[in-house]
């Protein structure tokens, strides 16, 4: 949709829903998905979930309509329906979709400081991986290193990651957590702070998405300006 604004958006979405044409189940989840975006960055997110149980209920993408859900539920702080939704995800899930369902599944754990479940999730999301793996590899080691264990690799894992596309976006967020537990102050500041400024600066429902991982990373800049 061409709307600028979230309300606007809403408003043609609704309109499209509303019209006396029949509408076939794929149009009618896409105008839904649209209405569920703009709810959702507005914050209405008990409102957001209601739309999003309406598109499960039309079995397009069921694995995208579980992960909206699994966003949703994260908001509203809901940690165990948000794992529920993404385990479906996964279950449902293509193979080409299916670690990504998995990685995100492992950062709502590591974020709910559940670590062994995410543990267990990045390696099996790395099991399916392609591309992203560098990234997959990366929050496994920094789930590892937060549970203390060795991660003899680290620096590798850091210097793969760099490397990589997927290192930009999340990534930075992922490569400033790891410098911060391996001791390399000046680039976990980088690193942390391109993530933050990025965020903040793109699309306003992925800087609410993602504000766990803000406050995560704002708190790590804050102990590194003091110490």
């Amino acid at each position: 949709m061409a709307a600028r604004s979230a309300a606007s958006r809403a408003r043609l979405a609704r309109q499209g829903l509303a019209t006396r044409a029949p509408l076939d189940r794929v149009t009618q989840s896409m105008l839904l998905r649209q209405l569920y975006l703009a709810l959702f960055e507005q914050r209405q997110f008990e409102r957001a979930q209601d739309i999003a149980e309406q598109m499960l209920e039309l079995r397009v993408l069921p694995d995208v309509c579980h992960h909206d859900l699994a966003r949703v539920m994260a908001s509203l702080e809901n940690v165990e329906g948000a794992v529920g939704h993404l385990r479906l995800a996964a279950r449902l899930a293509p193979a080409s979709r299916r670690a990504f369902h998995l990685w995100t599944l492992g950062s709502v754990l590591y974020l709910a400081g559940q670590l062994e479940g995410a543990q267990a999730a990045f390696l099996r999301a790395i099991r399916w991986s392609t591309t992203d793996r560098p990234l997959y590899v990366g929050h496994l080691a920094l789930v590892r290193a937060t549970r203390n264990e060795p991660v003899d690799d680290i620096d590798e894992v850091i210097q793969q990651l760099e490397e990589a596309a997927c290192g930009q976006g999340y990534g930075r967020f992922v490569l400033g957590l790891l410098c911060f537990h391996s001791g390399r102050r000046a680039d976990a500041e980088r690193y942390l702070r391109a993530f933050v400024t990025r965020t903040r600066a793109g699309r306003p429902a992925m800087a609410i998405a993602l504000e766990a991982e803000l406050a995560l990373a704002e708190k790590r800049l804050a102990e590194l300006d003091v110490n």
